[in-house]
């Protein structure tokens, strides 16, 4: 299984009776898999782990990865972001609820960006939690901070098309964006209406 939330069970009739397996099991069967809830070590390594077996299975038949997440740890959410460009399978990405912060950075790197028509994306700056310490301490975290501001608007530039200092406009703060508008705005490829 490939993610720890609950997840209803599945029936199956076979010769040696009725078999129960979770839906999880039959989603990675059949290549899909879901970023649900925070970006995070937790979240990220079964995911990943996810990735790696099914290109070990098919190097060349792609992934859907479906996203509902509010974001979360840039750390964690660059580590997905690499292997997502690191395993040959293309990996789709298909926003079934809010793609917000490092999830919505997710969700436009995938090699086939679908959005539901109720969907919606959100973008901004990277954030810091608290501040505390010393000077240098705190200067450490702002250039910390700076330089993951820098990496996710390049990331999102080079995956939108859209220029630097325009990204940089549009992540000062807290920016909306229903399916049809990241479209228009190149954050995702089509609105669909079946999966």
């Amino acid at each position: 299984m490939c993610t720890q939330t609950y997840s209803p069970l599945i029936l199956h009739e076979t010769c040696e009776g009725i078999q129960r397996f979770d839906v999880r099991d039959q989603m990675l069967a059949d290549r899909q898999l879901e970023l649900v809830g925070p970006v995070d070590a937790e979240s990220v390594a079964s995911i990943v782990r996810c990735l790696l077996h099914l290109q070990k299975r098919d190097p060349k038949a792609p992934v859907t990865l479906f996203v509902n997440s509010p974001g979360g740890e840039v750390q964690s959410g660059l580590a997905l972001y690499d292997v997502m460009r690191a395993v040959t399978c293309p990996v789709r990405t298909v926003c079934i609820g809010t793609a917000a912060s490092m999830a919505a950075l997710l969700f436009m790197s995938g090699s086939q960006r679908d959005m539901l028509p109720h969907s919606r994306i959100m973008v901004h700056d990277p954030l810091v939690s608290s501040i505390g310490g010393s000077a240098l301490s705190v200067k450490a975290l702002a250039d910390d901070l700076m330089r993951a501001r820098d990496i996710t608007a390049a990331v999102i530039a080079e995956h939108t098309g859209m220029p630097l200092d325009q990204v940089f406009q549009l992540t000062a703060q807290d920016t909306y964006f229903d399916a049809h508008a990241a479209v228009e705005a190149g954050l995702a490829d089509r609105v669909i209406t079946a999966l």
